[in-house]
């Protein structure tokens, strides 16, 4: 079991949950507005004046399986909108209750 944490644009929301739905990937928790900004590129994410655009983030915990085919259907919609700033980590799961 994996964990992946995805951090994205607003705008992306109804991609990704989509993307989620076709892989099978049920479980996750939503977190709606987050800020930041990307580690090499990018514009910030802070909700201001300035910068007024959000992030957000899902994390979900997927089969070891599901996780290739995931990273490679969220890597493609970021290249087709770069500007917009999405990106996975992944992790092991240990444990779980």
């Amino acid at each position: 079991m994996k964990s992946v944490l995805i951090t994205f644009d607003q705008a992306f929301y109804e991609r990704i949950l989509a993307t989620l739905d076709r892989m099978n990937c049920r479980g996750f928790s939503y977190l709606k507005d987050v800020q930041g900004r990307g580690s090499k590129t990018g514009e910030p994410h802070y909700g201001s004046h300035a910068w007024p655009s959000m992030c957000s983030a899902i994390i979900t915990m997927v089969d070891d399986a599901k996780v290739d085919p995931l990273l490679e259907a969220l890597h493609k919609m970021d290249v087709e909108t770069e500007q917009l700033g999405l990106r996975a980590f992944v992790w092991n799961i240990e444990k779980s209750i």
